[in-house]
């Protein structure tokens, strides 16, 4: 029998599957092969239940009979309290003090964000997540931030369930679209720099990349004259040419202070730092390798070397002339990576665009033998469309990072002044980041990875609906309830400790309802794991808020009825906090405990 590891309900949810197991021998006289535990759609119906269709070829008896038949055979005790068949359903209730307190025991030791993995077993195990890879041509903008958000929700929850996470960002500093930027400066600069014209290197770089296709797009001729000039100059790059190399490195230097910004801005995490300048060497080897030592590689009349895949496509590897294509600095930064840090798993995050790359990219890697190709996994993520349509780097209609942060960050202070005039301004800019910034992670991770965005900033920002700061809020009011205990010194212990809470007391609906939304919660985070989509956890710790908001309407916790009460739904409150703050974190977004 395969058994779905749970972590907070783990023992509670065995018993009733052995307890299955033991009824179907004796009734069938063989245990069911596959079967799990899922959840009742109402939580009236029960704590846990099991669909009986899976058992009826096994059993040559139908689903509803199979059921009567099991909830008939099946003994009460401490733990199961009511077993009732409901069609093909059989459905568990358990002892609900019980459950309480397993699920928020287990909560409160995890108190800590990302703290104790769900897999032990997992330890040492590496695993690299590559993202936003951004070239220095230009300022990061939309997609980028998909892309980074994306990928440091994969490493957290990677290293939530036990993996050693190495944090990968490839630059991509190199290259034709570099020269271009470069030549342009060149050009028509005037020894102009960031500090001069008064704004951040990355986009002033940008500047010259937009003015290079300009003046590329005023006629055949010019931009003929241009890329000739750009490949001479990437020539004289790969060639080691002084005042080249000289001039990339005060180009590129002025970008790094720019994205550097932006980083710190979204809090985005990184541990290794490639750079195409660095890789393309190890790269032009292999192709050379593959060429003269394996034959797998082709040179053709012109003095390129292409590999020759399936249905007589062919891939430029080495351009006539000799310098590298983006594919060529990719196989040598794989080997790298492999050499130097023996990964389990190398996880690229990349747009649904570069899906026809990397499937090219994977097929050579296995052409030359590397046994880790099946290592590897391009995680492929949508499209960010705006209410004007597809971003356009060349033509410089772009929504740039800062700027969507900016905006989203006075969305946010808007917001908050209405909310509360009687704050400094300070507090006001402080807390406004949070949620600006967290309002944009959240629309951008609440959808699966594979569907395309159409951002929209007034939508993401609102403190109602399926937004990020609608949880924030949540989580706010779930901690104002315990922080308001600890000010006054009052119940202290009730909030800390389990020892004396009596769960029995906790009977309404809508606790019911908060307590499965805790027990999903570990099944969330390996769900996302599993399906590489931040989304589920997105969506559950959005359910988690709504059912908290209607307990926190309908549920008095310090005014309740009494003691025994106050101190149950106190402790309800606290896992609450607690499992929200680590679902955010999870998410790479940032908690207030106050609004």
């Amino acid at each position: 029998m395969i058994r779905k590891k749970m972590m907070t309900t783990e023992n509670i949810k065995n018993l009733i599957l052995s307890r299955v197991e033991e009824a179907a021998l004796k009734l069938f006289g063989q245990k069911p092969k596959i079967f799990d535990l899922t959840y009742p759609p109402d939580v009236n119906l029960g704590d846990f239940t099991i669909e009986c269709f899976s058992f009826a070829k096994e059993f040559k008896k139908s689903p509803e009979e199979i059921a009567k038949n099991l909830a008939e055979a099946i003994k009460l005790d401490k733990v199961i309290k009511e077993i009732q068949a409901v069609g093909p359903y059989l459905n568990f209730k358990v002892d609900k003090a019980l459950l309480f307190k397993e699920v928020l025991e287990e909560i409160f030791k995890k108190e800590k964000p990302r703290s104790i993995p769900l897999k032990r077993e997992l330890r040492g195990r590496q695993i690299m997540v590559e993202y936003l890879s951004p070239n220095t041509n230009k300022p990061l903008h939309l997609g980028h931030i998909r892309n980074g958000v994306l990928g440091m929700a994969i490493s957290r929850l990677m290293e939530s369930i036990g993996y050693k996470v190495i944090k990968a960002n490839l630059i991509n500093d190199r290259g034709i679209h570099i020269c271009q930027s470069m030549l342009a400066w060149q050009k028509w600069g005037n020894g102009e720099t960031p500090e001069l014209a008064g704004i951040k290197g990355d986009y002033f770089v940008g500047q010259w990349y937009v003015k290079y296709h300009q003046e590329a797009n005023k006629s055949l001729e010019a931009k003929e004259q241009l890329e000739k000039e750009a490949q001479e100059m990437l020539q004289k790059w790969e060639a080691v040419d002084s005042e080249t190399i000289k001039l990339w490195k005060m180009m590129n230097e002025w970008v790094y202070r720019g994205f550097e910004k932006t980083y710190k801005e979204l809090g985005l995490e990184f541990d290794v730092f490639n750079h195409e300048s660095e890789t393309y060497k190890s790269g032009k080897e292999i192709v050379e390798t593959g060429l003269l030592k394996k034959g797998i590689f082709k040179k053709t009349d012109d003095g390129a070397i292409i590999a020759e895949l399936e249905n007589e496509q062919k891939i430029t590897l080495l351009r006539a002339d000799g310098t590298s294509v983006y594919i060529t600095q990719d196989l040598g930064t794989a080997k790298l990576r492999f050499d130097n840090y023996h990964l389990d798993k190398l996880i690229y995050v990349v747009g649904v665009e570069q899906d026809f790359h990397f499937k090219n990219l994977f097929k050579i890697l296995k052409m030359l033998g590397f046994k880790w190709v099946d290592k590897l996994r391009h995680l492929s993520y949508g499209m960010v469309n705006l209410p004007e349509g597809k971003m356009k780097s060349r033509e410089g209609k772009v929504i740039d990072a800062d700027d969507l942060i900016g905006g989203m960050k006075e969305l946010a202070a808007e917001e908050i002044r209405k909310r509360h005039p009687e704050l400094a301004p300070e507090e006001i800019i402080k807390r406004a980041k949070k949620i600006g910034v967290g309002a944009i992670k959240f629309y951008l991770l609440r959808v699966k990875p594979n569907q395309e965005i159409n951002f929209n900033p007034e939508e993401s920002i609102s403190f109602d609906g399926f937004t990020g700061p609608y949880v924030q809020y949540a989580f706010a009011r779930a901690s104002g309830i315990i922080k308001k205990i600890q000010e006054n010194n009052l119940r202290t212990y009730d909030v800390l400790r389990l020892e004396n809470v009596d769960f029995s007391v906790l009977k309404d609906e809508k606790e019911m309802i908060l307590l499965r939304c805790l027990i999903q919660f570990p099944e969330k985070i390996k769900s996302a794991v599993d399906e590489f989509n931040p989304s589920v956890v997105a969506e559950h710790i959005f359910e988690i808020a709504k059912a908290f908001n209607n307990f926190y309407v309908f549920c008095p916790v310090l005014a309740a009825e009494n003691e025994k009460l106050i101190k149950a739904r106190l402790a309800l409150v606290r896992a609450v906090a607690i499992v929200l703050k680590k679902g955010l974190n999870l998410l790479g977004i940032e908690d207030l405990e106050e609004m």
